[in-house]
């Protein structure tokens, strides 16, 4: 038997990801199709009657309508953690459900004109920005000062501390913008390589890992068929195609959620659950939120809706690590989103451009009052893959349909109902799309390198036990290991700790610009990356950063 050629052995290194059907700007085609809601009452099963019927029929016209169903299929996505914040928090702040409901509306507004600034002034990537669990930590410790938890009233208590969350985004936000627009983060990055982004990357992902299968086994009635009919319709029926559409692989998030959402309540209706025990029921039941009686018909969100807010330099300051590590971990997902975008790495230039973007975005959370800060949504990155479409026009509109939902609250209240276990389940495929995608950098570096190795192993590692080691201490001891008597200090520490890319970011740059820096450029992979550093420095890069309206008369890369 003759002896393989070196090229059956290895696959050249692709700067572009193979097999998109669409890239960042070639888009699926635009089109109109009815859509018809229950106009009567607003009963669960027959609006999800009504909602099954309308997914099929989009999907027997997706020739005509395919970036609409798209954009909706995201629009679903972000539902998740724009519910899952707000559900944990404002009961910890003494506000009622409709108090709830009105965050989750306000978070998803925020988020829908978030996207299309990103989308059109920022990075241009097809990023969905949405809510970030990064600004948990500091956000709790608001909610526990004393000062807020000694009044009696529960409605004035959720007030003074929401107003107390808004005047520490808003002074946090500074820190983005700054290193944004100052393209001080774009210096900054010039200390990365392929070397050192792959764990950032990976831990994106990775790093999420809680809010996947921990979740899905709460309720696994749902959760498993979820997982299975997700990665069944998205991988295995991939091939099954409509009018030369795959519509089982292109929407098989929407048809599974539909399917599953369905399922969960048929098992709710006939009384499955009954007498389970009641966290149970949390997770399983579908008509335990509360969302559709609590929401308005009609609301606007606007500014400084929930009253003039406060300023606390202690809550500020500890609101600035949040900013910082949302900021780390846009960066990952900036890079991962390009490759599933078919685009290059975004350039120093375009990367500072988009963090001033998100710092706005975080200016205008404090200023509406979401509840939390803004970050590229993980998820909705790994749908990019899964759906093999990285349109940056899709996004718009997903954009488009958080607006819209937002103030049409019992229509938006009603798709917020799904489960979170649903919700989780998807994740566990997505996040770790996402994760695999910041592996594929490793192509570009030496790996037969003992210097790499042992950066990627160490950052990785310490990536995920330093963070966990942050969670289970404060699980048991109710507060981080940081506990001085300076609250903005322990704030400060961990929340930077509990960011599993935020430690792989310090630990890999670190070693990769310390160790053994003099002839190890090439087993970096700095000979592929040095092109994309720059704005000029490949020939691409205008075709998909340039901004529209011609703006960059006005505003030239630097």
């Amino acid at each position: 038997m003759a002896a393989p050629k070196p090229e059956e052995i290895s696959h050249p290194p692709m700067d572009q990801l193979q097999g998109l059907e669409y890239c960042i700007d070639s888009n699926p085609s635009w089109g109109m199709f009815c859509l018809s809601f229950c106009q009567r009452q607003l009963i669960h099963f027959v609006c999800l009657f009504c909602f099954s019927l309308w997914v099929i029929s989009l999907f027997l016209v997706a020739k005509t309508g395919e970036a609409i169903a798209l954009g909706f299929q995201h629009y679903i996505l972000a539902l998740g953690t724009a519910v899952m914040i707000p559900s944990f928090l404002v009961p910890l702040m003494g506000g009622t459900d409709g108090d709830k409901v009105r965050v989750i509306q306000t978070l998803l507004f925020i988020e829908g004109i978030n996207t299309l600034l990103q989308t059109l002034f920022g990075t241009r990537l097809p990023t969905v920005v949405g809510g970030s669990y990064a600004f948990m930590v500091p956000i709790i410790s608001i909610i526990h000062d004393s000062s807020l938890t000694r009044i009696e009233n529960p409605h004035l208590r959720f007030l003074n501390t929401m107003r107390a969350v808004q005047g520490a985004l808003i002074v946090a936000s500074s820190i983005q913008i700054i290193l944004g627009y100052s393209q001080i983060w774009g210096i900054c990055s010039r200390f990365f390589s392929p070397l050192g982004m792959v764990p950032v990357m990976a831990l994106v992902g990775f790093g999420l890992f809680d809010r996947g299968f921990p979740v899905v086994g709460r309720c696994v009635e749902i959760g498993i068929p979820m997982l299975i009919l997700f990665v069944a319709c998205s991988q295995y029926l991939k091939h099954f195609h409509v009018k030369q559409i795959p519509v089982l692989e292109r929407f098989a998030l929407i048809i599974s959620v539909t399917v599953i959402w369905a399922y969960a309540h048929l098992l709710t209706a006939s009384g499955a659950y009954k007498h389970h025990p009641e966290e149970t029921q949390v997770h399983c039941r579908t008509d335990r939120a509360n969302l559709i009686a609590s929401a308005p018909w009609i609301k606007m969100p606007y500014p400084l809706q929930w009253g003039a807010p406060t300023f606390d330099a202690g809550h500020a300051f500890g609101m600035m690590a949040a900013v910082l590590v949302s900021l780390i971990e846009s960066t990952g997902a900036y890079k991962a989103a390009s490759r599933f975008a078919s685009a290059t790495p975004p350039p120093a230039h375009v990367l500072s451009r988009g963090i001033g973007w998100q710092g706005i975005g975080i200016l205008l959370n404090g200023l509406f009052g979401t509840l939390t800060g803004s970050t590229v949504s993980v998820e909705n990155v790994g749908l990019l893959g899964s759906t093999r479409v990285g349109s940056r026009r899709v996004i718009q509109i997903s954009a488009g349909f958080m607006i819209f939902f937002s103030i049409l609250g019992k229509f938006g209240a009603l798709f917020a109902s799904i489960p979170f276990t649903v919700f989780a389940a998807a994740y566990c495929v997505l996040f770790g799309l996402v994760s695999s995608v910041g592996l594929s950098f490793l192509q570009f570096t030496n790996m037969n390198s003992l210097r790499n190795l042992f950066i990627t192993g160490v950052a990785l590692f310490l990536g995920l036990s330093i963070p966990e080691y942050f969670r289970e201490y404060t699980a048991k001891a109710l507060h981080g290991p940081a506990h001085t008597r300076a609250g903005w200090f322990n704030d400060f520490l961990n929340t930077i700790f509990f960011s599993s890319p935020t430690v792989a970011l310090v630990v890999a740059v670190f070693l990769d610009n310390t160790l053994d820096i003099k002839d190890s450029a090439r087993d970096r992979g700095m000979p592929w990356w040095v092109k994309f550093r720059t704005f000029n420095g490949d020939s691409r890069n205008e075709e998909f950063y340039t901004l529209p309206f011609n703006l960059n008369r006005f505003f030239p890369p630097s």
